[in-house]
Formats: structure tokens, sequence, C-alpha cells
């Protein structure tokens, strides 16, 4: 891992200089939380999995009225402000499977991509619960969380198949919804949720 370019206040100045929705800027703190916990277990670089948690969808609030343009203009954003090629291609590894920025025959193969892609994959399901749960994170329990996921109708936008892609990095599905519960509950006031 390479130190960073940038510090998180500028990362977060970066991704406010363009128009945010509430929901959006909520997903991307959502991601950066559970990739940092993430990284405390798996006794990776805290800082740089969080960075790729919050700069995930850099582009998002440009491509987002055409989707199949996500994650095109991420690469120079990035670039500009000092991100090196591997952090560029990690990011760009999440909407690997999908139809934009040509990803669509991708496949990840790094344990930093699949992290990545099921930490922000499983941000919708939790918060999604949470709002079901009248906002409530803070005594949020895996075995309800899990249950949310088996029912594949509840939240059906969010892949089961890509949060899955946590066992790849050695831990069980229970494990991974618990760092993941347990991260967003660090920011739950950031949030929204109580």
């Amino acid at each position: 891992m390479s130190s960073l370019p940038i510090t998180r206040e500028k990362a977060l100045e970066v991704l406010k200089s363009w128009p945010q929705i509430e929901a959006d800027m909520n997903h991307y703190l959502e991601s950066e939380a559970v990739m940092r916990g993430l990284a405390i277990f798996l006794n990776e670089d805290i800082e740089y999995y969080g960075m790729l948690g919050l700069l995930h969808d850099v582009d998002w609030a440009l491509t987002k009225d055409n989707t199949k343009e996500h994650l095109t203009k991420a690469p120079e954003i990035l670039k500009n402000i000092g991100f090196n090629q591997e952090f560029i291609d990690i990011v760009i590894s999440h909407g690997n499977g999908f139809d934009c920025a040509g990803l669509k025959n991708e496949k990840r193969t790094k344990k930093i991509e699949f992290a990545l892609a099921s930490s922000e994959t499983i941000t919708g399901l939790i918060y999604s619960y949470a709002l079901m749960r009248e906002k409530k994170i803070s005594d949020m329990e895996v075995k309800g969380l899990k249950k949310k996921f088996q029912d594949k109708a509840f939240a059906a936008g969010c892949s089961r198949e890509i949060i899955r892609e946590a066992e790849k990095l050695g831990i069980t599905l229970e494990k991974f919804f618990e760092i993941a519960i347990e991260g967003i509950k660090k920011i739950k006031e950031d949030i929204g949720l109580s």
C-alpha cells in the first residue's frame, strides 16, 4: 500500500465540489466506515481502505443520470488529485460485472477488490434495515440482518452475490455482517441514524 496523496478532509471537499444528495453522501461515508472496520479486522491499512470506501463513487454525482458512464470520469478525477494507478484500478473494479465504463465482462481478482465491492454493497442492506427499524442501528444484530439478507425481496437492489464476495477474504458472512454493522454504528449520527 502506498501513502495517500490527500487527507480525508480534502477527499470530502472533492466530493462536495459537486451537488450531492444526502443519500449518496451517506453511502460514501458508510462505505468508508465498513472498509475501515474490515481493514482493522484483516490487519490492513485502515486509512487506505477507508479512502477507497469514501471515494469509490467519486464520479457518481456526474454520471448518475447516465449510469453507463459511471466510473468513466473517476480515473481522471483521481489522477488529478494525486492517486496512483493501483488505487484507481481498485476503485474501478467495484463496477466489474455492471454495464458501466465497459466493465460488464470484467471480474474482480484481488482481495482488496472483493473487500471494496462487498463493503459498498452491504451498506444498502444495512441502511434499508435501519430505516425499517425506525432509523435505529444501535441495537441491530447480525441475526436480524442475516434474515433480511436471505429475503431476496428486501432491498432487492443489493446484490447478495457481491456481498458474498466478503467470504473470499477468508471470513464468514456472519463476521462480515458484524464488522459492517459495527462500522456503521460508529458514524450513525453523521448519517441520520440512531
